[in-house]
């Protein structure tokens, strides 16, 4: 399955950044056909490496409202759970704010975190975004697809249960536009071999598009699809 349409697509992310890493090429084709886009980043980030000092929380979230207009993301809405301490906290607080922005906003598509990373953060995300997603009577959602993250996704290798897509997305005409909304966040960027790097996201997209007859691809695991 390679095709996707959305008039309203929410995005579900721990950590700022991930939605450019994740989906960033996803989000922009989306705008580009008139879809809305929010994105909900669900923690405040870098407090876990100590970067706290001068408001360097404020100046990430500035980096991911740049990046967010780069995407054509709408609306940006964080929220301030613990730095890879979202174990800290009650699953059911994070459910519950997810669920208040489905709510709201009335999204037909979701777009998340795979249970398959590394990362604390990421797999508490995507189990609070399950559950919140949930088939109900009244839940507008026709699909739920989880992304992978770069530096997070791949090392979850030694597991049975690794991230394996069964959906991609092309985004042959969208890629320059996620590199470049990967380069508004300026303390994350790293260099080549780093799997934060430019030159390794444009690989994996190349990896992805081989896999599915494109030039480029982000590649999903489909967890829910109602059409």
């Amino acid at each position: 399955m390679r095709s996707i349409e959305t008039k309203k697509l929410l995005v579900v992310v721990a950590h700022p950044d991930d939605e450019v890493l994740g989906c960033g090429g996803t989000i922009r084709r989306m705008a580009n056909k008139g879809a809305d886009i929010i994105v909900l980043i669900l923690g405040e980030g870098l407090k876990s490496r100590g970067q706290v000092e001068n408001g360097a929380i404020k100046k990430l979230r500035t980096e991911s409202m740049k990046a967010a207009e780069i995407l054509g993301a709408k609306i940006i809405i964080f929220e301030s759970f613990p730095d890879n301490e979202f174990d800290s906290v009650p699953i059911l607080r994070i459910i519950q704010k997810i669920e208040k922005i489905i709510k709201k906003y009335k999204p037909d598509m979701v777009l998340t975190h795979s249970n398959t990373d590394l990362n604390i953060d990421h797999k508490i995300t995507h189990e609070a975004v399950k559950v919140a997603c949930r088939p109900m009577p009244n839940n507008g959602i026709k699909q739920l697809l989880c992304f992978e993250v770069p530096s997070s996704t791949e090392w979850g290798f030694e597991s049975s249960n690794n991230f394996t897509p069964n959906f991609f997305v092309n985004i042959e005409d969208t890629l320059k536009t996620k590199m470049h909304a990967m380069s508004a966040y300026k303390g994350e960027i790293r260099k080549f071999p780093h799997p934060r790097s430019l030159k390794y996201m444009e690989a994996l997209a190349k990896i992805r598009g081989g896999q599915s007859g494109f030039e480029a691809a982000e590649g999903f695991q489909l967890i829910l699809s109602k059409t």
